[in-house]
């Protein structure tokens, strides 16, 4: 299984989201590495990245829904 199949893995079983430090430790890779995956999946239309200035939360694009939280 690749990065990004590991990734999307466990945000699956996280709808409320994870910030990129807790992907990292359920991952088990460092946080710059997630960081480059989860924003290739962005970019792939298959995560959003929500920005709450102190913190990012990742979503599966599935599980978020603009205007909703």
């Amino acid at each position: 299984m690749d990065i990004k199949e590991k990734i999307v893995k466990v945000l699956s079983k996280h709808p409320e989201g994870l910030t990129f430090t807790q992907i990292a430790a359920e991952v088990g890779m460092h946080r710059h590495t997630i960081t480059k995956y989860v924003y290739e999946l962005k970019g792939e239309g298959i995560v959003f990245v929500r920005d709450l200035r102190t913190l990012k939360l990742c979503y599966l694009k599935k599980y978020f829904k603009e205007g909703s939280r």
